[in-house]
């Protein structure tokens, strides 16, 4: 254990002693299940499994950014909803969803108004 600890060390000193940049924090990334690029999170759509009036889950585009539970990150393009599809990486992301329900149409008229209108994250007290 002691000769573990004294590796850890040793490769933090290295680290440091070699100099170089340090890292700079740009904010909040996510990966979008479409098109498996990485982008700001103000970029993206959340995605949440919610449960419909009849029991089963289904996937909902969350616009505040706030509903419990685990999301999942798409682009508002038709592109990205396109190979999400595609690759079902919705049902995987978000497990049980086996309908997406009007996602399609909910996502198109995002990509219409932009993902800037959706800043709602920041409300007034």
């Amino acid at each position: 254990m002691t000769k573990i600890l004294l590796g850890i060390a040793q490769l933090v000193k290295n680290a440091v002693t070699a100099g170089g940049p340090a890292p700079t924090f740009t904010g909040a990334a996510r990966t979008c299940i479409g098109c498996r690029q990485t982008a700001a999170r103000d970029q993206l759509v959340r995605l949440v499994r919610t449960t419909s009036g009849s029991g089963e889950p289904e996937a909902l585009v969350d616009l505040r950014r706030r509903m419990p539970g685990r999301g999942a990150w798409l682009h508002p393009s038709p592109d990205c909803l396109q190979l999400a599809f595609k690759r079902r990486a919705i049902g995987r992301a978000l497990p049980g969803v086996t309908n997406a329900g009007d996602l399609a149409e909910r996502l198109a008229g995002l990509s219409r108004d932009g993902v800037q209108s959706l800043r709602t994250d920041i409300v007034p007290l």
